[in-house]
């Protein structure tokens, strides 16, 4: 079985800290500086918040659904190790 796991560069977690950082903060300022009344900038603004975290969470489920597929597929793989092995020591 192969153990190994692949892990990002510092580069690009940098990269993707500082685009969400941006991403989020410009749509923030530009929500604070548009030209409507505030009841519109708090609805806006509470769309920028739902949309965001509802990205999170959704990044979230596809990323553990991803590895308890993996896991399983582990588990999997092992029984069937198993089984060869102990047809083979039978045979």
């Amino acid at each position: 079985m192969d153990n190994t796991t692949q892990s990002h560069s510092g580069a690009w977690r940098l990269q993707v800290i500082v685009a969400f950082i941006m991403a989020l903060g410009l749509t923030s300022i530009g929500i604070y500086v548009l030209p409507v009344d505030f009841w519109t900038k708090g609805f806006l603004g509470m769309g920028l918040y739902f949309t965001v975290s509802s990205a999170f969470c959704l990044a979230k489920t596809l990323r553990d659904e991803h590895e308890s597929s993996r896991l399983v597929s582990k588990i999997s793989e092992a029984k069937t190790e198993k089984m060869l092995r102990e047809y083979g020591n039978a045979a």
